[in-house]
């Protein structure tokens, strides 16, 4: 794995930026196929992707270097360098909410169906935001004696960690084996994208979409954190890392709305939770 997809002169492309890129445009990509059938133009989708991936990327940028304050407080500039990764899901999945939230308001959208919509495309963009995490090295996993595990090269996160950690030698030139779990965590979002396709192409209950999005990911997201071997450059607590804590509200959450919406309580008081009104 190498993080630097290529350079031109003092300009260096990262892969974690490529797959990035590609994430926000396959989700775009995916809006603009949806939207189709809901009415929503290609205009509609570009606009909503804009305040979806500014908030989403501050949001997450963010959580990232308060969870990791003391890599950042002698450097501030390079708070700025998302090329080189460091970004936590949650902070950006909260603050693209509220990015959400505005943007229903000001086109004058119901809110819930806009958030289904929206949902769709989340674990598409994730699953390859992933694979940029795989090869940059950054949310490594644990070491491994499976075939599956994965060794990474000197200048990459992990090689650094089992230096540091004393689990190879400093003579070595790649880490230890560890779970490739940005793939395993892509691949689970790639199953989730095509949950979530199904189901909204196939129901007119709003909400139902969303609610099994928080479900299944928290509960993917409360697992996986089992396999991260970057425990040490992150915030726990006891066993239990924030990921963790976070995913646990998260998934009552998920599971509330779905109860809720299953037996037949209505958004927007009478109706039926099949009301054609309320759909994106």
């Amino acid at each position: 794995m190498h993080s630097i997809c290529f350079e031109i002169g003092p300009l260096t492309i990262r892969w974690y930026g490529v797959f990035m890129a590609l994430g926000f445009t396959g989700g775009l990509l995916n809006w603009i196929w949806l939207g189709r059938r809901r009415g929503h133009d290609t205009q509609f989708c570009s606009d909503l992707m804009f305040w979806v991936m500014v908030s989403g990327i501050v949001g997450a940028r963010l959580a990232y270097v308060l969870e990791n304050w003391s890599e950042y407080a002698s450097d501030p500039i390079t708070i700025l360098r998302i090329d080189q990764g460091g970004l936590i899901f949650y902070g950006g999945f909260v603050l693209a909410g509220a990015a959400i939230v505005y943007f229903a308001k000001k086109k004058r959208e119901p809110v819930m169906p806009l958030f289904d919509f929206v949902i769709t495309s989340v674990p598409l963009a994730h699953a390859l935001g992933r694979i940029g995490c795989f090869l940059n090295g950054c949310c490594f996993g644990r070491c491994t004696s499976l075939p599956i595990g994965v060794h990474f090269p000197k200048p990459s996160a992990p090689f650094w960690e089992h230096i540091k950690n004393g689990v190879i030698e400093k003579t070595a030139t790649v880490s230890a084996a560890v779970h490739p779990v940005q793939l395993y965590e892509s691949a689970y979002n790639f199953m989730i994208y095509i949950v979530l396709i199904l189901i909204y192409r196939r129901t007119k209950r709003v909400g139902i979409v969303s609610a099994v999005y928080l479900m299944l990911y928290s509960l993917g997201r409360f697992t996986l954190e089992f396999f991260r071997g970057d425990r040490g450059e992150r915030v726990a607590v006891g066993e239990l890392s924030i990921g963790q804590f976070v995913s646990i509200p998260i998934f009552l959450l998920g599971f509330g709305l779905f109860l809720f919406l299953v037996l037949g309580r209505k958004w927007h008081g009478a109706g039926s939770g099949d009301n054609p009104s309320l759909d994106a």
